[in-house]
């Protein structure tokens, strides 16, 4: 099987771009109905569905939030990326009330594609980073 790797790359930032214009309706060509994401940190997201109540959660918590794809690395039907976000948390963010700071986080994300849409995604990133910015923990916690 070839997998056209500049294609899926492309997929790839499409998704973000997606995302920073809260465009929900071009997710349904990027991402599949089935999509299923893998995290520790956020779990239970197992349709495309699941994806884009998360990501509207998210924006509510972070209206202000901007994603940027700093590394996209690509091979077979996988595409690597170094995700880096920035907001401000204005909402609630699970037992955390808003704190109104800024955050900038880096994340991880392997995608895996298929028929030129996002099937699957492993993704982690560093909770204690992201709550010792937002004033949530201790920096030696």
């Amino acid at each position: 099987m070839t997998h056209d790797i500049e294609a899926n790359k492309r997929v790839i930032r499409a998704f973000a771009e997606a995302i920073n214009r809260r465009d929900w309706a071009a997710l349904d060509d990027l991402v599949a109905a089935d999509f299923v994401r893998h995290s520790n940190a956020a779990p239970g997201i197992d349709s495309r569905d699941d994806l884009k109540r998360y990501l509207r959660n998210e924006l509510a918590t972070f209206p202000d939030a901007h994603e940027s794809l700093e590394d996209v690395v690509a091979e077979g039907d996988r595409v690597a990326v170094r995700h880096l976000f920035r907001g401000t948390q204005i909402g609630p963010m699970g037992p955390h009330p808003p704190s109104g700071r800024c955050m900038t986080a880096g994340y991880l994300a392997i995608y895996r594609l298929a028929d030129g849409r996002i099937v699957e995604a492993w993704v982690e990133w560093d909770n204690l980073s992201a709550l010792v910015q937002l004033g949530h923990a201790k920096a030696d916690a």
